[in-house]
């Protein structure tokens, strides 16, 4: 497997990040790579509410090939925050490669409603 942990983006507003919390972030946010590999980078944004007292968000980006992903989640505790945050983006990837497969094995006739005529052969 290889290192994927230059590939992960952490920044905390109103907080510090530690040593371990970055530690715990890149543990968890890292095994969403072993389930998509079109993963460009995976940015996560910690923060506190400094008008409500224990409140702290987690906001999670995916940059993937199409169309990026985004989770939000909010709690009273920091680190159920982040396992809240790791949840989600998984749940979102893993129905983003379900709706993939499913397209693909329902492939539908397209009807041109006019008529074409056929090709002369000379």
């Amino acid at each position: 497997m290889n290192d994927r942990t230059n590939d992960i983006i952490i920044s905390g507003h109103n907080l510090n990040l530690t040593a371990a919390l970055k530690r715990m972030v890149i543990e968890k946010i890292s095994k969403l790579f072993e389930h998509e590999h079109h993963i460009i980078r995976i940015r996560v944004e910690l923060s506190t509410d400094q008008t409500i007292q224990s409140s702290f968000h987690a906001k999670g980006m995916i940059e993937i090939k199409g169309k990026p992903l985004f989770a939000d989640v909010a709690s009273e505790d920091l680190y159920k925050s982040i396992d809240l945050l790791e949840n989600k983006l998984d749940r979102m990837l893993r129905r983003r490669s379900r709706l993939r497969v499913q397209k693909r094995k329902h492939t539908h006739d397209v009807e041109i409603p006019a008529d074409i005529p056929k090709a002369q052969s000379a």
